[in-house]
């Protein structure tokens, strides 16, 4: 990992299934380094941004219940939501100027994750 000068946050997301979940974050853009070999904590990154993966205990995340959400910030929203548009959970199937000032989309990730992708909507050319 890089040394950094300024803070981040990193998610740590707990799965049921560490390989299906990883393979779901790598169609976002997310891979982790070709040497890591940690099989029951991932971390993957894009060019910005990280998430970790993490084995969940037993009987934690309930299909259907999980209360777990994360944003991703990315200005490639457009490519994204045209890659994923089945998956989009919003009736649209696109990414949609928000009133709250983003241009983004719901996905239902791994394990009922609530994953939103987005980037400020006066940033966006259209």
């Amino acid at each position: 990992m890089d040394e950094r000068q300024t803070s981040s946050v990193v998610a740590i997301i707990p799965c049921n299934d560490l390989d299906a979940a990883e393979r779901w974050w790598n169609r976002l853009g997310f891979f982790r380094p070709v040497d890591q070999g940690y099989e029951d904590y991932r971390m993957l990154s894009d060019v910005g941004g990280e998430v970790h993966l993490q084995q969940a205990v037993e009987g934690w995340l309930i299909p259907g219940s999980n209360p777990f959400g994360v944003y991703v910030y990315t200005p490639r929203v457009r490519g994204l939501a045209a890659a994923m548009c089945t998956e989009i959970v919003e009736p649209s199937r696109a990414a949609e100027h928000k009133p709250w000032g983003m241009y983004e989309f719901a996905l239902n990730g791994p394990d009922d994750l609530l994953v939103r992708v987005g980037w400020p909507s006066r940033l966006m050319t259209e």
